[in-house]
C-alpha cells in the first residue's frame, strides 16, 4: 500500500521528479566513471612494461630506474660496461637480454637505442606486442621507427628524414648522418609513443666524430664508411631481461645487485611500479573525493526539493493523518520517496556509464591508449550504487520528521 502510494506521488510530480533523478543518475554515472577511469588507469600504469622480469642499470634507486629505463623520464646516474652486459647475458638464468642506451633527443622527445629484439620482447597491457602501423622495422643503419606521438606530433611520415640533437636539451646536432623513418608504431598509451628508436649500432654511429661529449672540430666521417666499422657500443644504459624460470628471478637479481666488478642494481618491474604508483596516487585519492562531492551535492539537491515540496503537500499530509494514517506512515513515505529516487537515479547512472563505455572505450584506446574494460559491476561499484540508495533515505530524513511534527490542524488549515 505506502510503495503504492509513493510511486503515484513521484508520478503526480514528475518533471520535479525527473529533474532530481537525473541530478542522482548524471552524479552515479561520474562518480562510476572516475572509478572505471581510476582503475583503468592504474592497470595501464602497472602494464607499462609486461613480461619482462628484470631490469637492469647503473646502481641507483629502483624508482629512478623504472623512470629513466621505462618512461624516459631523467637520467642515468651512470652506464653499464658492455662487457657487464654480455656477462649477465651469459648466464644460464637468461631466457634474452635487450640493451637500451639513451642520451639523446629528437625536438624534445627520446631517443632510444636497442635491437630489433625490442619489439618483440617488449610487452605492455598483459603480454600486448609492439605493432607497427605502417612502414617496417629498422632495416638500414640510419633507419628509425617513431612512436605514435612523434608522428602525430610532428607529422612525420614513412621516408622523411629525422636529425637527432646531442643530449636533452642541447643545440648541437647530428646534421652528418641524418636517419630515416622506416615505420610508425601504433599507439600504444605506454611512453613508447614518445620515443624514436633507434639501432644500438646506429647511437655508435653517429658519435664516432665525437670525443668526450663534444664534436671532433673538422671531422666527419662517410655514412659509407661508418658502415663499415665495428660498432660494438662500450656501455648502454639499462637492460630489459626474461628469465627461463619464475623462481630464478630472485636468485640472479640477487646475483646481479652484488655483482663484482661494478656496481649494478636489477629491479622487478612490477614492484617498482608500485612504488611509483604509491607516489602519484595522490591524485587518484582527490579525483574520487571530487566525484563524491558531486553525489552529495545531487543528494542535498534531492533533500532541497523533498522540502520545498512539503508546503505543497501539507494537505495531502493531513488527509492521511485524517484518514488514520500514524505519523511513522507520512515519515516512511517520504523516506521510500527518496530512496526510491536514489534508486531510480543509480540504476539510470549505471545504464548511462555503460553506454557511455561503449561509445567512448575505442575512442579514448586509440586517442590515449587507456583500455577501459566494459565489465560487469563489481564489488565496489554494487556498494556505491547501494550506498546512494541509502544515502538517499538518510538525507530525507530531515524533511520527512518536519512532516512528522506538522500537525493536523495545520495541515487543514485554510490560509487567506
Amino acid at each position: 500500500m505506502i510503495l503504492r502510494l509513493a510511486f503515484g506521488s513521484l508520478v503526480a510530480r514528475a518533471l520535479t521528479v525527473g529533474m532530481t533523478i537525473l541530478a542522482i543518475a548524471l552524479s552515479v554515472a561520474l562518480f562510476l566513471g572516475v572509478e572505471k577511469v581510476r582503475t583503468g588507469a592504474k592497470a595501464s600504469f602497472a602494464d607499462t612494461i609486461s613480461g619482462t622480469d628484470l631490469i637492469v642499470g647503473a646502481r641507483s634507486g629502483s624508482v629512478q630506474l623504472l623512470l629513466y629505463s621505462v618512461f624516459r623520464i631523467g637520467n642515468a646516474t651512470n652506464n653499464m660496461t658492455w662487457e657487464s652486459y654480455q656477462d649477465i647475458a651469459d648466464r644460464r638464468e637468461v631466457d634474452w637480454i635487450v640493451p637500451i642506451s639513451l642520451g639523446d633527443s629528437h625536438r624534445q622527445f627520446r631517443v632510444m637505442g636497442t635491437t630489433t629484439e625490442f619489439f618483440e620482447r617488449y610487452k605492455y597491457r598483459s603480454g600486448r606486442s609492439l605493432e607497427l602501423k605502417k612502414g617496417e622495422f629498422m632495416d638500414d643503419l640510419f633507419d628509425t621507427v617513431i612512436g605514435a606521438d612523434v608522428a602525430e606530433t610532428l607529422g612525420y611520415e614513412i621516408g622523411d628524414p629525422i636529425i637527432v640533437a646531442h643530449g636533452l636539451a642541447s643545440f648541437t646536432e647530428h646534421e652528418d648522418q641524418p636517419f630515416r623513418v622506416s615505420g610508425v608504431l601504433e599507439k600504444t598509451g605506454t611512453p613508447v609513443d614518445r620515443t624514436v628508436v633507434v639501432s644500438l649500432r646506429a647511437i655508435e654511429a653517429i658519435h664516432v666524430d665525437w670525443r668526450s661529449g663534444s664534436k671532433i672540430p673538422g671531422q666527419s666521417t662517410p655514412a659509407d664508411r661508418i658502415r663499415q666499422m665495428d660498432l660494438e657500443p662500450q656501455a648502454i644504459t639499462a637492460a630489459l631481461v626474461g628469465v627461463k624460470g619464475r623462481l630464478q628471478v630472485f636468485g640472479l637479481q640477487r646475483s646481479i645487485n652484488e655483482y663484482p666488478q661494478e656496481p649494478l642494481l636489477a629491479i622487478l618491474p612490477g614492484v617498482a611500479l608500485q612504488e611509483l604508483w604509491q607516489i602519484v596516487g595522490i591524485a587518484e585519492t582527490a579525483l574520487i573525493g571530487v566525484s563524491a562531492m558531486v553525489i552529495i551535492t545531487a543528494l542535498i539537491g534531492m533533500m532541497a526539493t523533498i522540502f520545498s515540496s512539503l508546503n505543497e503537500r501539507r494537505r495531502e499530509m493531513a488527509i492521511f493523518r485524517a484518514m488514520g494514517a500514524r505519523p511513522r506512515v507520512i515519515l516512511g513515505l517520504l523516506v521510500l520517496e527518496a530512496a526510491l529516487m536514489a534508486a531510480i537515479g543509480a540504476i539510470i547512472g549505471l545504464g548511462l556509464l555503460y553506454l557511455g563505455l561503449l561509445v567512448g572505450q575505442p575512442l579514448i584506446d586509440s586517442a590515449f591508449g587507456l583500455w577501459l574494460p566494459i565489465d560487469p559491476p563489481t564489488t565496489r561499484e554494487i556498494l556505491v550504487l547501494l550506498g546512494v540508495v541509502a544515502a538517499g533515505a538518510i538525507v530525507s530524513m530531515v524533511p520527512a520528521f518536519r512532516a512528522y511534527r506538522m500537525s493536523l490542524a495545520d495541515g487543514m488549515m485554510v490560509r487567506i
